[in-house]
């Protein structure tokens, strides 16, 4: 406790910028002039913030300042600071100017058609001035965003074990898997051949491998005792699979509520093949201690009456 008002008295938001400009450009004359200050006063300022932490925090190498270990650790902290800072500045304008604050979020694209759209348009309803930024990634996306600060909740899955120490999760749905073709493509045939030969024969349009889905998918291959597609194009953007798999005869894995439209038009059709069941629940991923916005705790209770999971003494 006395290390924390140690550092309380000294640190200012000065300090923790500067820490994030050398941590970007790695270079004190460059952080001087991004900092609109002189070199020698960087120099110092720089001085003042490691005696603070007591440690070297960077060092001068030949490929400009690098920081230590701990100065690593200084860097992630800032950022974040930062981004909240600025959020928050954000949200204090926009309130005075008679508006209702900002939100962003992120949502994996299996949420987003649906519960998440569904959600964002109950808010806007009764905060049109609210400003929301939906963001719309993949899990392992979102996590990164969700850890630097740039967003303030998000509808996705963990993707990792360690994830469980840095976020807060709440499940709110699953996903279905499907396995999708071009309308007229061969495969629609009577019978359909094993996965065996699917694997061998034919391309595969896939997402990721950090993606829930794809490490899905990937296991539903290995309990089968295969090896992954030998024909791979591997895509992290739902629109651009979309286009591919309508414009070749690859075979797409993808979640069936970002299909569903695309299914009834007709322009895809499903094979009756079943991958990626063990697939996790999504749900609503926060970082732990973190206290919510106003606009984030009613989008919260949104999604959880729209996914039916309300808890008690919700708003509804």
């Amino acid at each position: 406790m006395e290390a924390y008002q140690a550092l309380l008295a000294r640190l200012r938001y000065k300090h923790l910028l500067m820490i994030a400009t050398l941590g970007r450009r790695k270079n004190l004359h460059q952080t001087a002039d991004a900092m609109h200050m002189s070199q020698p006063a960087a120099t110092r300022m720089l001085g003042e913030i490691e005696r603070a932490f007591g440690c070297q925090l960077f060092k001068r190498t030949s490929r400009g300042m690098l920081p230590t270990s701990v100065g690593e650790m200084l860097i992630d902290f800032a950022d974040n600071a930062l981004a909240r800072l600025d959020r928050c500045a954000e949200e204090v304008r926009r309130h005075q100017l008679g508006g209702q604050g900002q939100l962003a979020l992120g949502a994996i694209m299996g949420a987003a058609p649906d519960l998440v759209a569904d959600a964002i348009i109950a808010l806007k309803r009764d905060r049109p001035l609210l400003q929301i930024r939906l963001m719309g990634e993949t899990s392992d996306q979102l996590a990164e965003l969700l850890d630097q600060g740039k967003i303030e909740l998000a509808i996705a899955r963990y993707t990792t074990a360690s994830q469980h120490n840095a976020f807060d999760f709440e499940a709110l749905g699953e996903e279905t898997l499907l396995t999708v073709v071009r309308r007229g493509h061969p495969l629609l045939e009577p019978e359909l051949p094993p996965l065996s030969a699917l694997l061998d024969d034919w391309p595969w349009l896939l997402q990721p491998l950090s993606t829930p889905a794809r490490q899905a998918v990937e296991k539903a291959f290995e309990v089968q005792g295969l090896a992954s597609p030998r024909d791979v194009i591997e895509c992290g953007s739902i629109f651009a699979a979309l286009q591919l798999v309508q414009r070749s005869d690859c075979l797409m894995v993808m979640s069936e509520s970002v299909l569903s439209e695309h299914l009834a038009m007709g322009h895809i059709q499903a094979l009756p093949l079943s991958l990626g069941r063990t697939l996790a629940p999504y749900g609503l991923m926060t970082r732990k201690g973190s206290l919510l916005s106003e606009p984030a705790r009613a989008l919260c209770e949104r999604l959880r009456t729209l996914a039916g999971r309300a808890r008690p003494g919700d708003a509804r």
